[in-house]
C-alpha cells in the first residue's frame, strides 16, 4: 500500500524502560541495530499497527506498555535503488512513519524475539536514549534523529532518589524514601539477549522540554 508519492505507511517504536533507556535490537543475521518498526496494513490505524508490530517483533502486548507520545506528522526516508526490488523501482520510494514513544510496564523477561516464525531481531539490549546512529543503516539515520528529537520532550522524569545515588550523595530525610520502579528493574541478558557493543559515539542529548 503506497501513497501517491510512493511512500509506504509505517510505524516506528521507541520503547523505554524505567531508566529512560531504549530497546535496541540487532537485526537478524546482520550487524545493524534498530528500533522495532513495520508497515501499516490496509484498514489499520497507526496505533493498531504499532501494537501488532510490537508483538510480532518484541513479543509484548498492550498490557506490557503504555503510550507516552507519538510524532505529530509523518517522517519520511527514501530507500536507495539497490535495496529496492527491481519490479518496485520507479514506484516505491521509501517509508513514511508515525513514531510512538512507549513506557515498558512489564519485565525484561516478557520480551520474546521469537513470537513469530519470522523474527526481526536475534539480540537486544537497553541503550541510552540517544542511540549511536552509526550502528543504524545509513538511509534511516535522519528519521531516527528527527523522531528522537521530537519525542525527547516527553521523556518521563527520573525520580530524585536515583539522581542522588548517581551523584554519590545521600537524599535528605524529606526526599523520596521509596525506590521507583527502576530500582528493582534490572537488566536481564539471557541467550539471545546478551549485550553487544556498538561503535562509540552518540547524538548530543538535548534538554527535555516541559
Amino acid at each position: 500500500m503506497l501513497d501517491r508519492e510512493g511512500f509506504r505507511p509505517n510505524v516506528g517504536i521507541i520503547l523505554l524502560n524505567h531508566k529512560n533507556e531504549v530497546f535496541w535490537g540487532k537485526r537478524i543475521r546482520t550487524h545493524s541495530w534498530q528500533f522495532p518498526q513495520g508497515g501499516i496494513k490496509h484498514g489499520e490505524t497507526p496505533e493498531q499497527a504499532m501494537f501488532r508490530e510490537l508483538h510480532e517483533e518484541v513479543g509484548l502486548t498492550a498490557d506490557h506498555v503504555r503510550i507516552i507520545a507519538r510524532t505529530r506528522d509523518w517522517l519520511r526516508y527514501e530507500v536507495p535503488d539497490h535495496f529496492i526490488r527491481r519490479d518496485a523501482r520507479g514506484h516505491y520510494r521509501g517509508q513514511k512513519q508515525i513514531w510512538f514513544l512507549l513506557q515498558m510496564m512489564g519485565r525484561d523477561s516478557d520480551m520474546n524475539l521469537r513470537a513469530t516464525d519470522h523474527p526481526e531481531f536475534d539480540a537486544w539490549r537497553w541503550n541510552e536514549y540517544w542511540v549511536p546512529l552509526e550502528a543504524v543503516i545509513e538511509f534511516k539515520r535522519g528519521v531516527y534523529q528527527m523522531a528522537l528529537t521530537e519525542l525527547a520532550r516527553f521523556l518521563p522524569r527520573l525520580n530524585h532518589h536515583n539522581r542522588y545515588l548517581r551523584a554519590g550523595m545521600r537524599p535528605s530525610p524529606r526526599g523520596d524514601r521509596h525506590g521507583g520502579p527502576g530500582d528493582d528493574h534490572h537488566r536481564h541478558d539471557h541467550g539471545d539477549h546478551r549485550p553487544h557493543h556498538d561503535a562509540e559515539g552518540e547524538l548530543p542529548a538535548e534538554p527535555a522540554k516541559d
